[in-house]
């Protein structure tokens, strides 16, 4: 016959739901930043509700209440329309019915079941985010989860005491669960098991472009990606992240060419850059390489336009080994390929003509119209802008002859059309350029403020040449570590310019501390997966599952055994002061043969005591309910301990 549960005591009830409460709202509270803000919004009135029942219990709401709110529980998660599956579904789910459960705690199984639903909510925003911060703060919040279940266990109300042991037990489970961390199998989960949630939009490259469009980005401190080179790093210059490769324009808009062809492998030569690239969670399956890539494996693949994509999910992290090489020569171009990259919308206006014929882009070698026309835009009133003016008809002409302020995509436009117009082949580059070296870690960060483009000219007997006219308006754009609107954000005001200050300077090389510090926790904990595993322990001869589950036993027994070694077998503490005092009471009867025999209870022995000494069974009796409710009880106060003093000072034999 299963018993009903035990109520807990009121005065207890109290306590242990304030540190609850407190707990739960500590786990949920990061979820603001992912959820609807209905969901969050009918999770705090739950919780809101709860606290106020703590002290006014006749405020609770009944069963018809509770049901009524369960309806709009469910209203609220049906009008996300999030579906059955996946993260968002899911956590929405958890967090609506945590909410609900909190309005019906009447006995101790509903804090046991409370707890367990907000340690699957706690886990839940790891499905969200994964930072070392993020981690610290949910062990944080588990250890307080953790401390409640203490409390209703040992029957006492003291939160301090139950934190400490919360804490003890965390520590004491570290070791097993790094030893399963990096021995236990690491299977990836089935394609048919993962519920992406792609609703949540993500700045970034498109694979088109239009005038404007790429200085969006100029001023979005994102991180795209991490770079860690085996060698040495190459200089600013040199830092051209290759993406999509652009080559149909309709005037207006760059997109990349509809014709495939055979990619024909560069000839390479020169030392060649090595590096491993960290990827973050993107829309695309791009894979910004060092131009020119040519060392890679799969999953990684390279398209006609020389640009590595994966065939991997992009929404996750994610690791490659590259090599690239600096110098190459692409070989011959192809007809489709010479016919994609000399295309015009139309036929070019007479003021574009003219420009092309004072520069000698009809009669000269391409080497020479190249180097005139980037003598054009550094000598001319020409002017390199993040905000540029609108530009809606005749993009090109517009910056050409009458604002003359751009950026990038301006520039390198505007480039590539005018030597279509000289019937040399070009094409636009999208990518990135440049990157902060964080000299804590060693590695390049790249970030949508990195976000460029320039062009590539076809020339004979070197293939598909990089020219970058922005280098020649704006050099520090290209030649620098961090950009001017980087300084902006992190400088100091100094006279009438923004430059530079002490202040910036402690602030920037704490945060290229705890950005190496990000950077290793990205790369050797969340980005531990099967393949990282398999590399990890082959360094120490662990090649194959069985190996791996025989390592991870022996020292899953290990750790076992010294921690039983500590609890069992260290040496005794010094007794309480309860005991202490107790102690001193047992003293005196041994003196008259009245001794406590081993692992007799405290009652048992008072009962055999009052059989010799019956006249004192009185002052016998009160001595050990004290004693008891000192060392057993879940309420002991100051006044308890001084009175089993007294009762003991007092007590004559």
């Amino acid at each position: 016959m299963v018993k009903n549960p035990k109520p807990m005591k009121p005065e207890l009830d109290k306590n242990i739901l304030i540190f609850l409460l407190s707990a739960i709202g500590l786990i949920v509270f990061p979820h603001v930043y992912h959820i609807p803000l209905t969901v969050f919004g009918f999770f705090c009135l739950l919780l809101s509700w709860r606290f106020i029942g703590i002290w006014k219990q006749n405020w609770l709401p009944g069963k018809l209440v509770i049901l009524l709110l369960t309806v709009c529980g469910i209203a609220v998660l049906y009008s996300q329309h999030q579906g059955l599956f996946g993260r968002d579904a899911g956590t929405h789910l958890f967090i609506t019915a945590l909410g609900l459960k909190l309005l019906e705690i009447k006995k101790e199984r509903d804090l046991y079941l409370i707890s367990y639903l907000a340690f699957i909510v706690a886990a839940s925003q790891f499905l969200y985010e994964q930072s070392i911060l993020m981690a610290a703060y949910i062990l944080l919040v588990c250890c307080v989860l953790l401390a409640t279940l203490v409390c209703i266990n040992s029957r006492t109300a003291q939160t301090l005491a139950a934190l400490k042991t919360a804490v003890i037990i965390t520590v004491q489970a570290l070791p097993i669960a790094v030893a399963l961390f990096v021995l236990f199998p690491r299977v990836e989960a089935p394609k048919w098991m993962l519920f992406n949630d792609r609703h949540q939009a993500r700045t970034g490259l498109s694979d088109s472009m239009e005038p404007g469009s790429i200085s969006d980005l100029g001023e979005s401190f994102e991180r795209v990606f991490r770079v860690k080179f085996a060698g040495a790093v190459p200089p600013p210059g040199q830092r051209y992240w290759r993406g999509p490769v652009l080559s149909y324009t309709d005037g207006k808009r760059w997109t990349q060419a509809a014709f495939q062809k055979p990619l024909v492998k560069p000839v390479v030569t020169g030392a060649p850059y090595q590096y491993t690239l960290l990827m973050e969670p993107q829309d695309k399956n791009w894979i910004f390489a060092l131009d020119m890539p040519q060392g890679f494996s799969a999953p990684l693949t390279q398209n006609a336009a020389y640009q590595l994509v994966t065939s991997e999910n992009p929404d996750k992290r994610a690791e490659y080994k590259v090599t690239s090489y600096a110098d190459y020569n692409t070989g011959p171009i192809s007809p489709s390929e010479y016919k994609a990259a000399t295309q015009l919308p139309g036929e070019p206006s007479d003021k574009i003509k003219q420009l092309v014929g004072q520069l000698h882009g009809f009669d000269s070698a391409p080497d020479d119209f190249i180097n005139r026309l980037l003598k054009h835009f550094r000598v001319e009133d020409f002017h390199y802008t993040l905000t540029p003016p609108v530009m809606e008809e005749n993009p090109v002409e517009s910056f050409l002859f009458k604002t003359r302020y751009g950026f990038c995509s301006h520039y390198a436009s505007a480039f590539v059309y005018l030597m279509r117009v000289a019937h040399i082949p070009a094409r636009v580059v999208t990518g990135y350029q440049g990157g902060e070296l964080n000299k804590v870690g060693d590695f390049l960060e790249i970030r949508q403020a990195d976000a460029h483009a320039w062009a590539e000219v076809w020339l004979e007997n070197r293939g598909w040449v990089r020219v970058d006219p922005t280098a020649a308006i704006a050099p520090e754009r290209i030649e620098r570590e961090i950009n001017v609107d980087r300084q902006f954000a992190y400088g100091i005001a100094t006279a009438n310019n923004y430059l530079p200050g002490p202040a910036y300077n402690w602030l920037k090389q704490a945060r290229q501390l705890w950005s190496n510090v990000d950077y290793n926790w990205q790369r050797w904990v969340i980005n531990y997966d099967n393949k990282s595993q398999s590399n990890f322990l082959s360094s120490f001869g662990i090649n194959d599952i069985k190996t791996m589950i025989y390592w991870m036993i022996a020292v899953i027994a290990s750790i076992t055994a010294v921690l039983c070694w500590f609890l069992l077998y260290q040496k005794p503490k010094s007794a309480d002061k309860v005991l202490l005092i107790y102690n001193r009471f047992c003293t005196k009867l041994a003196k008259h043969g009245l001794v406590r025999n081993a692992g007799e209870g405290v009652k048992d022995f008072a009962e055999r005591v009052k059989i010799k000494l019956p006249e004192q069974a009185a002052d016998i009796d009160r001595l050990t309910d004290v004693f008891i409710r000192l060392r057993y009880g879940r309420i002991a106060t100051g006044e308890d301990l001084q009175q089993l003093k007294t009762l003991v000072g007092l007590f004559k034999v």
